[in-house]
């Protein structure tokens, strides 16, 4: 059984997890709107991504015999300045992400909760991947411009995510 300690810090995961699936959807809407259907797609995976973090965290809790508590989710920003600004925010949602999950694994330590501490391992390490990924795109995008060949070029890159070959 979860100690409400660890099953608040679980539950107010559960939303940062549906905010970041949110956020990434409005950030899809905004690159389609830019005629940047590559970032779009990119981002609607990572969408989908996020919104399977929070299942994995709704599920965790239920077979720990916790009571899941979904909140009210705040609206995400709908404009942002550039491709570059965007991607430097999505670097930066996901360090607040990986901050986030951090201190739930303190408190899980400091609880002795060691099953929790087990579940939060893999998403540790997806945090590493998340946060390389998006320094990546960042890290080309301000090599690349805000416009011409080299833009085009990436956002042909980013809507190859996920596909085979």
């Amino acid at each position: 059984m979860l100690n409400k300690t660890i099953q608040d810090a679980l539950n107010e995961q559960i939303n940062k997890e549906f905010y970041s699936s949110y956020l990434y959807l409005s950030m899809a809407a905004w690159a389609e709107s830019k005629n940047l259907p590559g970032f779009a797609h990119w981002l609607k995976l990572q969408q989908k991504e996020e919104n399977g973090h929070a299942m994995k965290f709704y599920k965790y809790i239920n077979e720990r015999g916790g009571n899941v508590e979904l909140g009210a989710i705040k609206q995400p920003p709908s404009e942002f300045e550039s491709p570059t600004k965007l991607f430097q925010d999505v670097l930066n949602h996901e360090r607040y992400v990986s901050e986030s999950i951090n201190t739930i694994y303190e408190k899980a330590l400091e609880e002795k909760d060691y099953p929790t501490q087990v579940m939060l391992h893999w998403f540790i390490d997806e945090q590493v991947e998340e946060e390389a990924s998006a320094s990546e795109i960042l890290d080309t995008l301000k090599m690349a411009g805000e416009k011409g060949p080299a833009l085009l070029m990436l956002d042909r890159q980013l809507g190859r995510r996920g596909q085979q070959g």
